[in-house]
């Protein structure tokens, strides 16, 4: 995948980056990358601005930051423009594309003699769905008339002329409102219904559940598992008082929502006491522990999530495990410092992998094997931390300095947008200040340039004195030796 530039921006680009550098420095107009040991090419041009990424059989990536990019994957590709404004995807025969969130188009071309399928959504006035079946496929103009199948939750939803006229069906229950949302009748696999709301409602289904309000939400009954010896029950009559009361436990608050207890046997015990909730509760039980004298202190433990807030919102602590590895967070005042450590529970001596965002000055990564990563300035990855846009469109922009181990012995430095870089691998060393200077050190030669070569001094191995040269930009042999893998 390529990205097309000016036709001068592409012919600097070609002065400056022969393809076999390990590093061709043309600051600001380009800055070619290529290693040869994992199969990446990568060049920037104007600053950030323009950009590309190649990983042979694995990934590319190329855009005009911060206004669009492209990326390929495997067989998923993605393309964005003014993210989030235009996204465009595409896995296998599945096509998608949204206009902020509120186009969104889909494509999805079968196999053959399949037909394709797809729909559009045009938020809030037209949906619409081809699956190929009848049953499922719908066209729908809001708020005129349309039905949606399996949306929201719903089995079918229907309206004409809404509010005047809606309906909801679920699991063979059919709830009609005529008009929305204050006259209901629910009917339909044995459930019966009808509401005034919010003045007063009944619906329910024998052996089943009961439910009941009058001036909702302020008196309200509710029953379920009818059939059972002792139904789940909850009754209000806010803001006095709440009760839920089932086979092992009870629950009821007074002066809803500030006092209050909870006691439960069954399927494990635990017992809570509330006092001006959310502020002061104490809970104790099996796997569920919780002691908060919020925003001072607060400490839970909840099926073995172990979470700890000081002085909320500054400080919270988390632990917790999963997939064979045990995970620690802690932030201040949410996203302003971050920090998460991974380590192995089945090989504890092993190395901690790290992340740590201290927003908005840096960020930084260590894997634990090896390779690590710090960035300084970066407002948007403790905000964005999974988006793939923002860490190729937006990230990038705010990249002052950015240092790069892929091992400990092969390390990258880059100081204003690769205007000044310096690296080492294995015996090699590289220093480029922008077009102007190079140092370059190989186990071939060791070689100092001037304007990426139209003068400098060679020197090769075993001599004692310094060769001059002019106007030797290509280094051909050299470099290829340079590029090629340690062994």
């Amino acid at each position: 995948m390529t990205y097309r530039l000016p036709v001068w921006l592409l012919y600097a680009a070609a002065l400056v980056a022969p393809l076999w550098a390990v590093e061709s420095n043309g600051w600001p107009f380009a800055v070619w990358q290529v290693d040869a040991a994992d199969a990446t090419e990568s060049w920037q041009a104007v600053g950030p601005l323009f950009f590309a990424e190649k990983k042979t059989g694995l990934r590319e990536a190329s855009g005009f930051r911060p206004f669009s990019a492209c990326t390929q994957e495997g067989d998923k590709k993605s393309a964005y423009f003014l993210y989030p404004l235009l996204q465009w995807h595409q896995q296998g025969t599945d096509r998608q594309f949204s206009l902020f969130n509120l186009i969104n188009h889909s494509r999805d071309h079968r196999a053959a003699g399949g037909g394709p399928t797809g729909g559009l959504d045009v938020w809030p006035f037209y949906f619409s769905r081809d699956t190929g079946a009848a049953d499922t496929s719908y066209r729908a103009f809001f708020p005129i008339s349309g039905t949606l199948k399996y949306r929201f939750g719903q089995e079918a939803l229907t309206w004409h002329g809404f509010p005047f006229f809606a309906q909801a069906e679920k699991r063979g229950r059919q709830t009609t409102y005529a008009p929305w949302p204050f006259v209901r009748l629910i009917d339909g696999a044995g459930h019966k219904g009808f509401e005034l709301w919010p003045l007063w409602g009944r619906r329910g289904r024998t052996n089943d559940y009961r439910e009941q309000f009058c001036l909702w939400p302020i008196f309200y009954r509710q029953e379920r598992r009818l059939a059972e010896p002792q139904p789940d029950t909850r009754i209000g009559v806010l803001p006095f008082y709440t009760r839920e009361q089932g086979p092992g436990y009870r629950s009821e608050t007074f002066l809803w929502p500030f006092f209050g207890y909870t006691q439960r046997n069954a399927p494990q015990a635990y017992d809570e006491k509330r006092w001006l909730w959310p502020f002061l509760v104490q809970g104790r039980g099996k796997g569920h522990h919780v002691n908060r004298w919020a925003p001072f202190f607060t400490h839970s433990v909840v099926r073995g999530y172990d979470k700890t807030w000081v002085l909320w919102p500054l400080f919270r602590e988390a632990q917790w495990q999963e997939q064979g590895v045990a995970q620690h967070r802690f932030q201040f005042l949410y996203f302003l410092y971050w920090s998460q450590e991974q380590r192995s529970l089945a090989n504890p001596g092993a190395a901690h992998a790290r992340k740590t965002h201290v927003w908005p000055l840096y960020s930084a990564w260590d894997n634990g094997a090896g390779r690590r990563q710090f960035q300084f300035l970066s407002p948007f990855e403790p905000l964005f931390p999974s988006k793939e846009a923002v860490h190729h469109l937006y990230s990038p922009l705010f990249a002052l300095y950015r240092f790069d181990q892929r091992s400990p012995q092969d390390v990258r430095w880059s100081l204003l947008w690769n205007g000044i870089t310096w690296r080492h691998r294995d015996a090699a060393r590289e220093f480029h200040l922008g077009p102007l200077l190079s140092v370059q050190t190989t186990a071939t030669e060791q070689r100092v340039a001037l304007g990426r070569g139209l003068i400098g001094m060679t020197r090769q191995p075993g001599d004692r004195v310094w060769r001059a040269f002019l106007f030797d930009f290509s280094r051909k042999n050299n470099n290829k030796e340079s590029l090629a893998p340690s062994p």
